[in-house]
């Protein structure tokens, strides 16, 4: 995500570098290259022109100060620009009511269905919220199916009428049946088009007009990039959404339509998905994803994600074994496991400072732990248990159980031996200090 965009930005500001100040023609330099850079994301040309008039009329005449280099002082100024124009702050969704209603629209093939069954299962888990899921697509038997597989997934119930055409009274029944039976959010996912059109139009306008959502969300597939833009230039007029849900942010995108679309409808963006997991949702932090164009990293969003998989009393747990040397290949286990539920692993490493640049060409494919995580399952309960006894008959034998090298074998027990010191190491060096914190999951 942004990989282009933020390689174009930093050359841009090369041109600044070893300038003692910031004067006329320099912005002007910087700025061309600048512009051309938010063009090539497919950002709109109209928002990128406005964006670089904003910058430079910032720029320009700016007192720098002896300790900053007019280079750090741009970056600084397009950070806060960037900022700005994709909201400045995040938006929370508007859950009131009993129950709350909120209406899913967008274009078939957006990935609304997989988006309101990741919402619904982020209410669920980190609101304490109950949702309900209402099936209103009526026209594609599948979408019907897919929702109620992935609510079956997240544990949450979904609500169909077989035979019903009619997608303003499935809507209004689905809310009945929210309130007799205790659920206080219900998302409603509506039939998507190849192409805008008046009959769908029609019917979105006719479900709004009868069950009065606190929130219309329109799903826009990132990757469409300018088009997805228009897109919503096109629902928000007659529609009036409240706000704006980016998908596919994990894929091959340019950036265009996350740059531009808060500019062009002035609604806010505010989830974004990022895979396929119900767990990949984010909130959209404007400052956050600024930070992360400019290749600053987002470690407060790495931070929420690992605080999300652990708990403190599994925290204090770990802790022990860990001090009394009998951290094993389970505990091993289960940190993988959490590591992997936090999201896709090059998304991860780009939150990291410096880190994302290093890796712009480096394949990090999400079964990395494939391998690892086989050679443990082959191993025995007790040898999990007791890593010591693995000898070389036993190595052997894990190695054709797993379908693995005997390399292989030895190589996990190697970097295990070295992580279980390490850990002993940072255990007894600060004897009081919490490996984790965070909130404990439900």
């Amino acid at each position: 995500m942004f990989e282009n965009l933020t390689e174009r930005l930093e050359r841009s500001f090369k041109i600044l570098k070893g300038q003692g100040r910031i004067t006329d023609i320099n912005v002007a330099d910087t700025l061309k290259d600048v512009r051309r850079a938010l063009l090539d994301a497919d950002v709109n040309y109209k928002t990128a022109k406005q964006f670089t008039d904003e910058v430079k009329e910032k720029a320009i005449g700016q007192q720098v100060l002896t300790a900053v280099k007019p280079q750090e002082m741009m970056v600084k100024i397009v950070h806060d620009e960037l900022a700005r124009l994709m909201g400045g702050e995040s938006v929370d969704i508007d859950v009131k009511g009993s129950p709350a209603v909120i209406l899913m629209a967008g274009l078939q093939g957006s990935g609304k269905t997989t988006f309101s069954s990741k919402l619904a299962n982020l209410l669920l888990h980190k609101r304490g919220r109950h949702p309900l899921l209402a099936a209103c697509d009526v026209y594609r038997p599948a979408a019907i199916d897919q929702l109620k597989v992935l609510g079956e997934q997240i544990g949450v119930p979904v609500y169909s009428e077989e035979g019903e055409k009619n997608p303003v009274k499935i809507a209004e029944n689905a809310i009945k049946f929210a309130r007799q039976n205790g659920n206080d959010v219900v998302i409603i996912d509506t039939a998507g088009r190849l192409a805008v059109d008046e009959l769908m139009m029609a019917e979105i306008a006719a479900i709004k007009q009868a069950v009065r959502p606190n929130e219309i969300l329109f799903v826009v597939d990132s990757m469409t990039g300018q088009d997805a833009v228009n897109t919503a230039k096109e629902f928000n007029d007659r529609l009036d959404f409240t706000g704006v849900v980016l998908t596919k942010l994990d894929g091959d995108t340019r950036g265009g339509a996350a740059l531009s679309i808060r500019s062009v409808v002035e609604k806010p963006i505010k989830f974004v998905g990022t895979g396929e997991k119900p767990e990949a949702i984010d909130v959209f932090h404007p400052k956050r994803m600024a930070d992360r164009i400019l290749g600053m990293g987002d470690v407060v969003s790495l931070v929420e994600k690992a605080q999300e998989q652990y708990d403190e009393e599994e925290a204090r747990r770990l802790h022990k074994k860990i001090v009394k040397n009998q951290f094993d290949f389970n505990d091993f286990r289960a940190q993988i496991n959490q590591i992997k539920k936090m999201g896709n692993l090059k998304d991860l490493a780009s939150m990291i400072p410096g880190v994302g640049k290093a890796m712009k060409n480096v394949d990090i494919d999400d079964d990395a732990f494939k391998n690892i995580e086989a050679i443990i399952n082959s191993m025995t309960p007790y040898e999990r248990e007791h890593p010591e006894v693995i000898a070389a008959s036993r190595r052997q034998r894990i190695a054709k159980g797993s379908g693995t090298s005997i390399q292989e074998v030895n190589n996990l027990m190697k970097r295990f031996d070295e992580t279980r010191k390490m850990m002993k190491m940072v255990s007894q060096a600060k004897p009081g200090a919490k490996m984790h914190g965070g909130k404990k999951r439900r």
